[in-house]
């Protein structure tokens, strides 16, 4: 959540930033029912003072009058208070983050920002394959089965498909453990409290698996897990900046999502994921995100797939997130880049809803967290539509080889 006392000391200057995301309308409510309850407060406070020094000694019959009359304006006051502190909690959660004066402008996803390309397109002199024609040939990616199964948008990854999808995973963790990420296996189910600290909930309350019955929530990313790691906990600076990775299979309902992406496996509702997770001091977090986009960058060259990285506009982030980055890679098939990987400088706002803090010079201060993509299948996808041959052939990066991957996948059968 975004530091109210900071916001009531500068009003103008959060006004401005929040209005470029669209939420201006909202700040200003918040303000607003913010000063209601601070008025309540203090008159609820003038009561207690008065009823108190109207109960010393023992009271006149008139002063008895005066103790009924305090005792039910105080408790109208109370029950103010409580109204005006549950719509200002309510406001505030729904409160996005300040954007980076950094992040580009606009509301929607065709205002992002280009910033680089990096790879040459591949060209083909016969009829490409999509994947699920490729993954299909000796059914190594097996949409209806899952759909028979679990319904839309579940698939079956079979063969060398998921070796190679295993294998993936595995060079991503290799890769990131050595260069200091500590791996975490954590929970893919977990309380509203955590849905809520990482800014998942209200807003995205729609794309989430609620499990009623235990009323836990099956998460769409370990991000959750990773920042729920430290709730209630004070780190010390030597702690930081404090680094993660973990796998998890993730769940999305992809609410809004309808026609989209019919086919094949690029949006699907349950998925794997290599995360980065990063806890830092409040100065460090803006080099660490360029530091976590480089990483993402390494890994997608050394798989040789062509891309271009792209600054999100201020509309289209996650509630939680100052500033983001996509690396969308190329899809021959679609003739279109598409979003493969992701990292966000969330700043501090998952920290104060987790109430996550470090020990410097003697006080505490909120860190800042930041998230990345380490891999999804979707890299993989993008592999199966670069590196095909006239036959459906996919040759598959030598990297991914030194972890388990056949050299090849998708071969058709003889005819």
């Amino acid at each position: 959540m975004i530091d109210l006392k900071a916001a009531r000391q500068d009003p103008a200057g959060y006004r401005a930033a929040l209005a470029r995301r669209g939420a201006a309308a909202d700040f200003d409510a918040l303000l607003a029912v913010d000063a209601a309850w601070r008025s309540l407060t203090e008159r609820a406070e003038t009561l207690r003072a008065a009823q108190r020094s109207a109960s010393r000694g023992k009271p006149t019959p008139e002063q008895l009058a005066e103790l009924r009359q305090l005792r039910d304006e105080l408790e109208q006051a109370q029950d103010e208070l409580a109204a005006a502190a549950g719509e200002r909690d309510e406001l505030l959660a729904r409160i996005p983050n300040l954007p980076d004066p950094t992040a580009a402008d606009g509301l929607d996803e065709d205002d992002a920002q280009l910033i680089r390309t990096w790879g040459e397109k591949p060209k083909f002199t016969f009829e490409l394959r999509d994947t699920t024609e490729i993954g299909s040939a000796r059914g190594w990616i097996d949409m209806a089965r899952g759909a028979r199964l679990s319904g839309a948008r579940f698939a079956y990854r079979i063969g060398d498909v998921a070796l190679a999808e295993m294998a993936l995973y595995r060079y991503v963790i290799d890769k990131l453990t050595r260069r200091g990420f500590l791996l975490v296996l954590p929970p893919i189910l977990v309380g509203e409290r955590a849905m809520y600290g990482t800014g998942f909930l209200p807003t995205e309350a729609s794309n989430l698996y609620h499990l009623e019955h235990d009323d836990l929530y099956l998460t769409g990313t370990s991000e959750v897990a990773l920042a729920g790691i430290h709730t209630d906990e004070r780190l010390e600076e030597s702690d930081l900046p404090a680094r993660y990775t973990a796998f998890t299979t993730n769940f999305r309902r992809e609410a809004g999502a309808a026609g989209k992406d019919t086919r094949g496996m690029f949006r699907v509702h349950q998925f794997d994921k290599v995360e980065m997770f990063i806890y830092c001091a409040p100065e460090q977090s803006r080099e660490i995100h360029d530091q976590l986009l480089s990483y993402e960058e390494e890994i997608v060259q050394e798989l040789g797939l062509p891309y271009r990285v792209m600054n999100i506009a201020v509309g289209d982030l996650g509630a939680p997130a100052a500033k983001k980055y996509d690396i969308e890679a190329w899809f021959p098939v679609q003739q279109r880049y598409r979003e493969i990987t992701s990292c966000s400088n969330t700043t501090d706002y998952q920290a104060r809803r987790l109430n996550i803090r470090f020990r410097r010079d003697g006080r505490l201060e909120f860190v800042h967290t930041l998230n990345g993509t380490g891999a999804t299948a979707r890299a993989l996808l993008s592999i199966m539509e670069n590196f095909q041959d006239e036959r459906g052939t996919v040759a598959v990066p030598e990297v991914l080889q030194r972890f388990g991957a056949p050299a090849t996948v998708g071969t058709p059968p003889a005819t």
